[in-house]
């Protein structure tokens, strides 16, 4: 039988490589939205994130997703965040 590949992504916080499964993807949308992507498929720039509440709160402080996705993040997206854990 087969083995299946699975996908890995890297953390932009941490750099650590991780299952897809294990993170969350940040996207700024053509638009210009920023919006938080659980499915990995929408269209646009992402960034993912280790499902894990320190590395969001470092995120906001040191400003690596406003870096990744080359616009300003509103804190709504983070107290999103913080709710899908």
């Amino acid at each position: 039988m087969k083995v299946k590949k699975i996908p890995m992504r890297t953390c932009v916080v941490t750099r650590e490589k991780l299952p897809k499964q294990e993170l969350v993807r940040v996207v700024r949308m053509p638009d210009g939205n920023i919006v938080i992507d659980l499915t990995g498929k929408k269209n646009g720039r992402g960034a993912y994130l280790k499902k894990d509440i320190n590395v969001f709160e470092k995120a906001k402080k040191n400003k690596t997703l406003d870096k990744m996705l080359e616009v300003e993040i509103p804190d709504n997206i983070f107290d999103e965040l913080k709710n899908i854990l």
